[in-house]
């Protein structure tokens, strides 16, 4: 039985018992983990493709030791300018051990909704900040002013100053 899991950005192949090295996991060494971005299964007689993932599988780990990789050299040369910089670094790994590919009672973690921002309310805002507060003009950004400008029909505030424009919507007021 196989499965590939996506861990930490990266796809794997993995198997029971098996060891894996990995981008650095923030878990202590010695800590139990499960990954649920599990994108396809098989185990010899069925075969699950993930639509990105298969929902009811996890695979769970243990994270054996963090350590650092073999050190990766960066070389930068420009001919004929008499331009080279050589450097390196070594990456941080974890190695974590393969226990178990499971399958879950298909009870799915939900994933964070997305907020959406209506254009509406911000005009409605502005209006209702003006109104109550003539000197908080000039706490306002300038593309903040400049819409004040646009609902009260102040010709040419496009090319006035701040000052200007927090000059002509008071004298509006």
């Amino acid at each position: 039985m196989f499965a590939i899991v996506e861990i930490s950005g990266q796809q794997f192949k993995v198997e029971k018992n098996q060891k894996l090295m990995v981008n650095k996991l923030d878990e202590k060494e010695g800590s139990k983990i499960s990954f649920n971005n599990v994108l396809l299964v098989d185990n010899g007689k069925d075969f699950s493709l993930g639509t990105p993932t298969v929902s009811n599988y996890t695979v769970d780990a243990k994270i054996t030791k963090h350590l650092k990789g073999e050190k990766v050299i960066v070389f930068k040369k420009k001919r004929r300018k008499g331009y080279s910089v050589k450097n390196g670094h070594k990456q941080h790994l974890s190695e974590i051990i393969i226990e178990s590919i499971s399958q879950t009672s298909g009870l799915v973690k939900k994933t964070k909704e997305k907020t959406k921002i209506s254009t509406e309310s911000k005009p409605k805002k502005v209006k209702a900040n003006l109104s109550e507060n003539k000197p908080n003009l000039k706490a306002k950004t300038l593309s903040e002013l400049k819409d004040i400008a646009k609902d009260k029909k102040i010709s040419g505030y496009s090319s006035m100053k701040k000052d200007d424009l927090i000059k002509k919507i008071s004298s509006l007021n």
